[in-house]
Parts: structure tokens; sequence; C-alpha cells
């Protein structure tokens, strides 16, 4: 924390008590024990918990009329990082953030002193934009230095000039050399601290092509030289338990490492290609996610439905979408909701992503004869009240879930169809009778995820076509007249909706940086929920096709995806490019 002269100290306790930020007996609480324990006032404040050391920054920035910075979740670009050495950022406290107009943007924990900013200035030779920044802020930035991808780089070319000097055939000296540990270390922290979901390597023809998956879409991180294949290969199969001579047949595995103070799981699939073995990395960051029904982007209708689903003593709860589209994270996010001592909730899964207390979590393990048919039948001896199938594959699990539906139980999984109509006419052809179906299935979910907005952002209206879209996919559900805005923004759980019938509507798109690429950060759900009512299970018996079951339930209120995507992106939450590029196949 920087040094503050005795006035600008005093406006800051001002400011800070004429925010409503703190009490004056809490200032002059802590002004004693400053006083006796020879220590400035204001970390005494952030010591005792009075106020947090970020919004104190903010305020100190404020009274200096010097702009502030929240550094805490920014990612900065490594090109940017290497215009000021990592010893003079570690030393002065400051770390660039940008080029603006032949100038750096240089965030800093003591903003007001001049020398440093002059120092720092010569260093570089340039001048330089100073912005106020947390000590917390600023270490996050600093970390970065040590996962600036140029490293691999430089282990790659020392573990290339190693090989050159070893048998082509003697890959576990290889495998120990430092570069390639090195290398596979930084890729990975740089993964996490991307908020990656996934790293592809890649063998080409003559490279090594590094990708990663962030907020749903792949971009490729760097290039490798080819002859640091295997033994990068082999790093990774050794770490994962697996066998390092074996390239004929795909392997699975998993590992954890410790990264930026958090845990991560990876899951590890090995296979074959043209041009030697790709990996597959699935990062897994237990700390990431709250489980929030709310937060994943659940609102109105159907959150309504959910939680009534949910309340039911029986039956079954069904979530579906393709591949990676949070349909797992939709079950988690529905345990915790109704997590209780008084139930026993058992869960079969593959592979087990998240550990949460106060539920019995089942591994599936095939190679000992433990799938998910034998698992359940093991589970329903368990006395369980809710159970979690991770996904009905086969008609036998099917037949499995919908007998524990019946026989009391709460049965909650997933399947793999395009809409929320399209579960019923899937088990369907797994064989299960129609009168089972509309007899234990309650509620279905169907899901995709889009891309959010970034906080940094420009309005602009909707264009003819823009418009003409909207009104025609959400024209009806939208409020058609003022005084009914308030009561249809909460029926849909989408405050201060505009009205139909306009010729333009304000949407948003974010600003493209290093931090927020092609203007998102995050990603939210896109959701269909279907309460299975009378008339729909009578539809089912029929054996109705997903479209005939899908008219029904629009007509009774269902909120579809493409729906639900268009009430985001007039909300501000994502664009409408971004939930026809997800949604283009629902209706």
């Amino acid at each position: 924390m920087a040094l503050l002269t005795p006035e600008i100290q005093e406006k800051l306790t001002t400011l800070l008590v004429e925010e409503g930020l703190i009490t004056q007996t809490a200032i002059d609480t802590a002004k004693d024990t400053a006083t006796k324990e020879n220590q400035p006032l204001m970390t005494t404040l952030v010591k005792s918990g009075d106020i947090s050391d970020e919004l104190l920054t903010h305020a100190t920035a404020q009274v200096s009329g010097v702009p502030y910075v929240n550094l805490s979740n920014t990612l900065i670009n490594e090109q940017i990082l290497s215009l000021l050495p990592e010893d003079i950022a570690e030393r002065f406290m400051a770390v660039p953030l940008a080029e603006v107009q032949n100038r750096l943007a240089v965030a800093m924990i003591d903003a007001n002193n001049v020398q440093a900013v002059d120092f720092l200035a010569n260093r570089i030779n340039r001048p330089l934009k100073v912005f106020m920044a947390s000590e917390a802020g600023i270490r996050h930035v600093l970390e970065q230095y040590k996962t600036d991808l140029s490293s691999v780089d430089m282990a790659a070319e020392e573990s290339e000039e190693a090989a050159q000097t070893k048998a082509s055939s003697n890959i576990k000296t290889i495998v120990q050399d430092s570069p390639i540990s090195r290398a596979l270390s930084t890729i990975l922290e740089f993964a996490v601290k991307s908020k990656a979901s996934d790293i592809h390597i890649e063998p080409l023809e003559n490279a090594l092509k590094i990708r990663c998956r962030v907020d749903g879409v792949l971009r490729e991180i760097m290039q490798l030289p080819k002859s640091i294949e295997p033994a990068l290969i082999s790093r990774i199969k050794i770490l994962s338990n697996l066998k390092i001579d074996e390239h004929r047949v795909p392997q699975d595995g998993q590992f954890a490492v410790s990264v930026a103070k958090k845990e991560v799981d990876l899951r590890i699939a090995i296979s074959p290609v043209v041009w030697g073995e790709q990996v597959v990395i699935r990062l897994l960051d237990k700390s990431g996610n709250s489980f929030d029904l709310e937060q994943m982007g659940y609102a109105g209708r159907g959150l309504r439905t959910i939680r009534k689903g949910v309340k039911r003593p029986n039956g079954m709860i069904l979530t579906s979408g393709p591949t990676g589209s949070g349909k797992s994270t939709s079950l988690y996010a529905l345990i915790k909701e109704i997590k209780d001592d008084s139930v026993n909730i058992v869960t079969l899964e593959d592979p087990v992503e998240y550990k949460m207390q106060g539920v019995n979590q089942i591994q599936v393990n095939a190679e000992v004869g433990l799938t998910f048919a034998n698992g359940l039948r093991s589970i329903l001896r368990q006395d369980p009240d809710i159970v979690m199938v991770g996904e009905i594959r086969d008609k036998e699990t099917a037949e499995l879930a919908v007998q524990a539906a019946l026989t009391g139980h709460l049965v909650f999984s997933t399947l793999h169809t395009n809409s929320a109509a399209g579960v019923l006419p899937r088990l369907l052809d797994m064989g299960i009778e129609p009168f089972l179906i509309a007899s234990t299935v309650n509620t279905i979910i169907g899901q995709r995820l889009v891309r959010r907005v970034a906080t940094k952002r420009d309005a602009y209206n909707s264009s003819p076509i823009e418009t003409q879209n909207i009104l025609t996919t959400v024209g009806h559900l939208l409020p058609q007249t003022k005084d009914v805005v308030t009561q249809v923004s909460e029926d849909l759980g989408y405050k201060d909706l505009p009205l139909a019938g306009q010729s333009a509507y304000t949407l948003v798109k974010g600003k493209d940086t290093p931090q927020t690429p092609r203007g998102y950060s995050g990603r939210a759900g896109l959701y269909e929920v279907m309460d299975v009512t009378e008339e729909i299970q009578n539809l089912i018996i029929k054996r109705a096709t997903s479209a005939e079951i899908q008219k029904v339930a629009v007509a009774q209120g269902m909120v579809t995806m493409r729906q639900d995507g268009y009430l985001k992106a007039l909300g501000g939450l994502t664009t409408m490019e971004e939930v026809n590029r997800v949604a283009a196949d629902t209706a």
C-alpha cells in the first residue's frame, strides 16, 4: 500500500465516511490501534477487516486524482508484458497494461511516486500513462510473467538440442529432462489462467500445434518443433499412469495439478492420428463453479418449472444437449438445490467431475465391470432418495432408470439430443414403453452455452434484419404496452424488457481486447425447460414426433432456447450473433 500524505489521508477518511463505506467510530478505533502498533492508519483498517484493500485503493485513487484499475481478474498479453522487464516490475510494483497512442499504460501501487514514474519512463524510453492498482492486483499480473509462453519456445529449443545428442530410441532419458517438464507446466498454467476448458496438442507433418478452448471456442496459442513431440507426449503419459510404449490404440487417464493456488483435475485422452498421437486435456477447476441456478442463466418460467420438478418425491428430470453444453453442471446445480441431511443422494458418473460434500459419488469403471447399468442396480440397494446417473447411453440403463423412478426415487440424468422435446422420442428409440415414459418423466431441460459479453462494451441499435428476427422470435413474449413491462419482465425473468413492435432495439457488443477475445468473457446457458403435462403425456403415449411435442410445449408457455437467447441478448448478457451460432439448429 502506498504511503499517503496527511492531506490525502484526511481526504480519504472523509470520503470513506461520506460514502458510507466505514463509520467514524471504526476510523477513531483504527487510529488508536495504528498509534499503538506504529503502523499506517490505512494498513490498520485493512487488517481489521473494516475495508478491503481493493476498495481502499479505489478510494485513494479518487482523492489523488489518479485513474484506478482493478487487476484482480485481468489477463495481460505476453507482448505487453515483455515491454517492462520482470525484475523492474517487481522492484517498483508496476506492471504494463496496454499501449495507448505511443504511451505505455502502467499500473502501480504508488502512482504518485514521481521519481519512480520518471525512472520507468526513461528505462523503457517512452512516456507513461499511470494507473493506480491494489497490491493483490499487481501481484496477480506479476504471476503472469511466469506463464509467458515464450519460455515454452526456449524449453523446446533446449529439448531439441538435447535430442540431437541422444539416440532417438532413448525416450525415457529425454522425458526426464527439465525443458519438457517446464514446457508442459507453462502450457498448463497458461490454460488455467486463461480459463480454458480444454487443451489440444495436435501433431502436424512438420510441427506440433497447441490450441486452447476458451469460452467454447478453440484458438491456436503456439506451434512447437516436431522433434519434441515424443518427449512431450511421453511426459503426459507418465503423469497419467499410461503406457508410454503404446502408440496404436487410444488411452485415457487423469492427474491433478496445483496452479495459482487452485487444485485442477486434468482428464487425458490420447488417440493415434496420421502424424503421431493427439492429446486432448480437459481441465476441471474445482473452485470455479458455484452451481447456482440463477448465475448459470436460469430465469423466469424455466427456473420456476425446474424448482417445481425437484420438489416432487419421484420421477425423472433429464437434461439434453450436445457434448460440452453444461448438462452435468446443471445436474450438480439441481443436486445442490435439494441437498439436505434428510435425503440420501447417490450418483453414478463417468468421470466424477466435481466432488460435492454430502453426496455419495460413484465412479464408473468398465474395466472391472462397474458400468452404468451394473452400478445403478447396486445403487438401488443402498436406500437412496435421489439418484443421479451421469448419462443414459443404452436401453439397459434407460430401463433401470425408469424402474428407479417408478419405485419412488427421484432420478436425474442426461441424454444427447438437440432439444428438450427430442428426449422423449429418444427414449422410445431405446425401447422404453410410451406409458412408462409418460408416467415417470417430470421435467426436461434442453441447453446450450453462449459466451457472455465482456464488461467493456458498446451499445448499438439493431439492424433491420436483427429487428425482424427479434420480432419474429420473441415479439409475442415482449410487453405490448408500458403498463405491463414489469409484470412481463418478472414472468420471463429479465429486467426492463423493451416493448414489442419497435423499429429498432438496443443491443450490446463487447470490446475486443487481449483479456476479452472478440468482446466476450465467460459463458452462460440458454435453456428450454419442459414440464411434462397431461397433454404432453397423451402425445407420448401416441408416439408423437418431437416437433409435435415441441409445438404443444410452446403453446403451454415453454420458452425455447432461441427465445431465451434473444431475451438474454436484449438484456445485454450476450449477442444475437452468438445465439444464432449456438442455437442454429433449434426452434
